[in-house]
């Protein structure tokens, strides 16, 4: 499970061989979330309110490395790190 970004706590994993649609993982603390990247809804788990929308502010400035990082994922190649959120 690479971690492809790392800010306030926050955690951002994907995983190789992860079913579809596109998504990534979000950790904090003990919460857990699943994002979409296509639509950015949570689509299992959750996080605290403020967590997530650090999430969501990242994710919609990342949108596009994540889609690559997807593929990376699917064709079983090194994943690119992300910029954290500042």
């Amino acid at each position: 499970m690479p971690t492809i970004s790392t800010f306030f706590g926050i955690f951002i994993r994907m995983y190789y061989d992860d079913h579809a649609p596109p998504h990534f993982h979000a950790y904090y603390g003990e919460y857990s979330v699943v994002i979409e990247i296509g639509s950015l809804m949570a689509r299992d788990g959750r996080l605290p309110r403020r967590a997530m929308a650090m999430v969501i502010e990242w994710a919609s400035e990342h949108r596009d490395e994540l889609m690559d990082n997807w593929l990376r994922t699917q064709m079983h190649q090194p994943l690119n790190p992300i910029q954290p959120l500042e």
